[in-house]
């Protein structure tokens, strides 16, 4: 293929479309191979299993007491107690013993008076067959234990050992080649350098791979020779029942995949009207199904799971498998493209009783979004999205109990939250704590509106100077809410070792040949830049890059050490991380509002314990630039 080659898609198939392509595949007949039944756990059966014995296949005792025949004890009461002599009318057995005949009933221990060592007495009769399991009481010979095409579980193991089989016949896990290219890429092993990418996604698949009941044959990154990578598919399609090519699927001139599925086998679809997702492939391959992947972690992730996951569910004849949905309600506007069938990363939390849904980064390379996110919600294809407050149906990625113990975060960023989050999962006490940043504006909004538990704040007063109770006065007048004292934290300029010019004082603000990043519009960290502007008589239109705004401390500090920016307005904890140099220029005060009905609650409880900790102020004083004065301690408003 000549480098201006570029690909062009067949078609954007919707998603039904494109799984009815994939069920028209013939994938060969079952495959089947003998199993122990001990090592078949989550394996699927290949046919039906049938008792081999009876299970108990003897009559035998439920308690601990006496065999008795049952007529003999009929005119036993309380007035008249019937006396019975060992070995002649009873005999001792314990649960599981054998009950021979001419036994027919069992009477507890507990329910009989000992005379002497040969004699007891019992003051009520027996009834026919009383604590007695009979032969096939639980299984009979014969009986169906487990049927064809079953995953099987612990308690089927029990059940068929019970039944005395001793080894059945399983479906082979189907065998998926994983195929990574790239020349960028490399794998975990070796040292990372500029134009370089880690090998993520195929390491990704192989857990996936496995968790579905697969074995993963994973191959080196290929580098970007159409030549090497036809070779490396068509052996991987001689080895494997699956093939999945990594990268590669989209419409650059050096995306292969199409070309090699068309040389070696036949196209079946290129393009799904997906997001992220979109630019997936399906061919086959001397009968192989083999799948190209986009390369965007989120986008691999989505299409794998879709398609490739699918392909071995079929396979293996599994069960579909269907994730549950709850409704929440959205805390802020989605979008659609309208084009595409989208899938948006969702934080949820239970505030006042309702489910709320955050929005995650819908970014295809944001592989933290699908870390975070507790569910999925569908944005319809030629739908026009989801407003603020509306009611949605979202596909939960976590156990729902996990999530009701959630305390829902929604402000301004710092990486103490982090550490809070952290110390929260290592309690034994059920509390999780969800953040999502969107400055210290966007937290009051949040809080006042019934969107999450607590708003991170640091909002300075310009004319008071005085942060944070005045914005509750301001914004939050009536609302019933306290203020939790967080802490006092280092903000200035960071910037490069190497930087060029030597930084002194916020006048380099003035420098128009320095490359500025921002905060945006809402943080209080912008407003702290705006306020020093101000003050310093500085013109933002003169500050080359204040346009720019980035939502976290880390991002302005990865911006600054990239080289993308020269310097940047921050905590020092975030310089000391990225290993920048600092310029203080002022302490600020971090805290928290929490609306009060939340403040009895046990997972707020757990939050304020571990920000009141000992274990806390050991790990911010490491990060460095912060002060803990009255931490953990509740204002009435």
């Amino acid at each position: 293929m000549e480098k201006h080659e570029r690909n062009i898609y067949l078609d954007n198939k919707d998603l039904s479309e494109a799984i009815d392509i994939l069920k028209s595949i013939s994938l060969g007949e079952i495959r089947k191979e003998k199993a122990d039944v001990c090592d078949a756990l989550n394996r699927v059966s290949a046919e039906p299993i049938f008792a081999c014995v009876s299970s108990p296949f003897y009559n035998s005792s439920a308690m601990d007491g006496i065999c008795v025949c049952f007529e003999k004890t009929m005119d036993a009461n309380e007035k008249r107690p019937l006396r019975l002599k060992k070995n002649i009318d009873f005999e001792y057995v314990n649960t599981g013993d054998v009950i021979r005949q001419p036994f027919n009933g069992v009477i507890m221990i507990e329910d009989i008076v000992e005379i002497d060592e040969e004699t007891i007495e019992i003051y009520e009769p027996c009834s026919p067959w009383q604590h007695i399991r009979n032969i096939g009481e639980d299984i009979v010979a014969s009986e169906l234990i487990i049927p064809a095409f079953h995953k099987i579980r612990a308690v089927d193991i029990g059940a068929l050992l019970a039944g005395g089989v001793r080894e059945l016949e399983v479906i082979k896990r189907p065998v998926v080649a994983v195929v990574p290219t790239g020349s960028e890429i490399i794998d975990y092993t070796e040292d990372v350098d500029t134009g370089k990418i880690i090998d993520s996604n195929s390491r990704m698949f192989e857990a996936m791979i496995k968790e579905a009941g697969g074995e993963c044959e994973r191959y080196a990154p290929v580098r970007d020779d159409y030549e090497l990578i036809k070779k490396t598919v068509k052996e991987a399609c001689a080895k494997s029942d699956i093939v999945v090519i990594g990268a590669g699927s989209s419409a650059g001139s050096k995306d292969y995949t199409k070309k090699v599925i068309e040389e070696l086998g036949e196209l079946l679809l290129h393009g799904v009207s997906i997001k992220p997702g979109k630019p997936t492939v399906i061919g086959k391959i001397d009968n192989k199904c083999v799948f190209g992947i986009p390369g965007y972690p989120v986008s691999s992730y989505f299409a794998f799971n879709l398609f490739v996951i699918s392909a071995m569910d079929m396979m293996l004849h599994a069960e579909k498998k269907t994730k549950r949905k709850v409704k929440a309600v959205l805390t802020s506007r989605v979008y659609s493209s309208l084009k595409h069938l989208e899938f948006v990363r969702i934080k949820l939390g239970r505030v006042s009783g309702k489910l709320v849904a955050s929005p995650l980064s819908r970014g295809a390379g944001v592989t933290m979004s699908l870390v975070n996110a507790d569910g999925v919600l569908r944005v319809p294809k030629n739908s026009e999205g989801y407003e603020t407050g509306e009611l949605v149906e979202v596909e939960l990625l976590k156990d729902i109990q996990y999530i009701d113990n959630t305390l829902v975060s929604i402000g301004s960023h710092d990486v103490m939250l982090d550490i809070l989050n952290n110390r929260l999962h290592k309690q034994k006490r059920p509390a999780n704590l969800s953040s999502s940043h969107v400055g210290s504006m966007g937290g009051v909004l949040a809080l006042k509106s019934g969107k999450c538990h607590i708003a991170p704040i640091h909002l300075l007063d310009e004319k008071t100077g005085e942060y944070n109770l005045s914005a509750i006065e301001k914004y939050l007048n009536n609302f019933d809410c306290v203020l939790i004292k967080g802490v006092k934290r280092t903000q200035g300029i960071m910037y490069r070792k190497d930087f060029k010019h030597k930084i002194e004082s916020k006048e380099i603000l003035r420098n128009e040949d320095v490359v500025f990043v921002n905060r945006q519009k809402g943080s209080g960290t912008r407003i702290l830049v705006d306020y020093l502007l101000k003050n310093e008589d500085i013109d933002p239109k003169g500050i080359n890059g204040y346009r720019r705004e980035l939502n976290t401390h880390m991002m302005v500090a990865s911006a600054v050490k990239s080289g993308s920016a020269d310097i940047g307005i921050g905590v020092l904890s975030a310089a000391k991380a990225m290993d920048l140099e600092f310029l203080p220029i002022g302490y600020e005060e971090y805290d928290f509002i929490a609306r009060k009905d939340v403040t009895e609650s046990e997972m707020f409880k757990c939050f304020l314990d571990c920000l009141k900790s000992d274990e806390f102020e050991s790990e911010l004083k490491k990060l460095g630039g912060y002060s803990l004065e009255n931490t953990g301690q509740i204002v009435e408003i």
